[in-house]
Parts: structure tokens; sequence; C-alpha cells
């Protein structure tokens, strides 16, 4: 029996038609359309299946790494590092002529894309704002050295912490807008989440972009630095 059976088997081998694609190998089986089984799956079916599934996949991972991200290597929990920036920064000495500038303006009403995934929150700050005499000609006349006129704000530093950042590859941004009073201006700052905006007011005037004239605006380590100066103008006595 087992001799008849290999005599069958080699005669169904041999009725087989081997093409010369399937010599070299590329052999493909032919789909029947007209299969109807339990087991048979829809190819767009299955294909959106699979896609959706990828998708979760992704989605998971994503939120895993954004969390882990919250958190530095040695697992500080946000806000924390806010604080020692912070406190690193304050106590470093004044300049000649800078005070404290900490007085942010109040924004209502933000509503951040983002709100359902990360829970929002103001970042820490610590700013200084610098003062001199302006010489105009009106000073020159009314006062001198030894009387100066009072001290008019020349310039900002402003310190900015994210260390939180999610997405560190964005820098921090920054823009003017306008204020209710035309002497001023109020100064946005924009990161991403989990931070909201902040906002100053400060002095409406033109501003000094020169490196050499005390501009700095670098993200570095989690701190926006933005410092300026403004445009002075010297009168002939």
């Amino acid at each position: 029996e087992k001799k008849e059976d290999d005599e069958n088997k080699d005669e169904e081998e041999a009725d087989v038609d081997v093409s010369d694609d399937d010599e070299a190998g590329n052999f493909s089986p032919v789909l029947d359309d007209k299969y109807a089984g339990e087991d048979a799956v829809d190819e767009d079916e299955d294909k959106a299946k699979i896609e959706e599934q990828r998708r979760r996949v992704l989605e998971s991972e994503a939120d895993k790494m954004k969390q882990a991200e919250q958190k530095n290597a040695a697992g500080v929990p946000a806000g924390v590092l806010d604080d020692q920036l912070y406190v690193s920064e304050s106590n470093k000495p004044m300049g000649a002529d800078e005070v404290a500038f900490n007085t942010e303006v109040n924004l209502d009403g933000q509503v951040y894309s983002w709100h359902d995934k990360y829970r929002p929150r103001k970042p820490r700050f610590f700013n200084r704002v610098h003062t001199g005499y302006e010489w105009n000609k009106y000073n020159q006349t009314h006062y001198d050295h030894d009387n100066p006129p009072p001290k008019i704000v020349q310039g900002y530093k402003f310190n900015i912490f994210y260390p939180d950042l999610i997405d560190k590859s964005k820098a921090p941004t920054f823009r003017l807008e306008n204020d209710s009073n035309p002497e001023t201006k109020i100064l946005r700052f924009t990161a991403g989440p989990p931070y909201e905006d902040l906002a100053f007011r400060v002095v409406n005037k033109e501003w000094e972009f020169s490196h050499k004239r005390g501009f700095k605006c670098t993200f570095d380590r989690g701190i926006l630095h933005l410092y300026f100066n403004f445009k002075r103008y010297r009168y002939r006595r």
C-alpha cells in the first residue's frame, strides 16, 4: 500500500504546472474570489483594522513618552525644577540701577487644545528692569548731576522658566500686543504644554537689537532669556 501511495503522490506532483516565475522562486497564490468560508476576511476591512490598531499603539507610546518627559532623569516631579531655577536666578546679585520686575498682566479666558492631556500651569519667572537718567533738553535745563532728574525705564531682563516643556525642540516665543495706554505695550510669552501664556506690561519704546547694546534672546536648559534696552538719543548741551 505504501508503494502505491508514493506512486500516486509522484503522479500528482508531476501534474503541477511549474512556470518560469515559479522556478525562479516568485510563486504567488491566485486569489480565489469565490471562496466565502467563515475564515474569509474582506481586504479593505482587514486593512482598516490593522491601521486602527497601529494608531492606538502609536498614541499609547506617544503618551508614555510625554509622561516620561514631564520628569527629569532623576524622577523630579513636575514643578520642582521651576522652583529650583527661580531660586537660582533670584539669588543672583542685581546689576547697577536694576530692580526686580515681577508684576504680570492677567490673561483671562485662556483655552488650549492640549488641556485634556496636560494640566496647564503658569511658568515661574524672575525679571529685572534697568533704570537710569535721560538727559534730554528739558532735563539738561532743569537738572544737573548733583540734582538729577527722575529715573526712567531703560531696559528689561526677562527670565522665564520652562524646564518641563514637552516639546523642547520648539523654543518659546514672544510678541508685543497693543495696550489700552499708548505709552505701554503688552509683552506676551507663549510656549507649549504644559505651560500657559505669560504677559507683562512694558514701556512702549524702540528696542535696541544689537548684542553689543545688551540684546539677548536665547532658550537654553529650560530658560528663556530675553534682554533688551531701549534706544537712547543723545542731546548736545
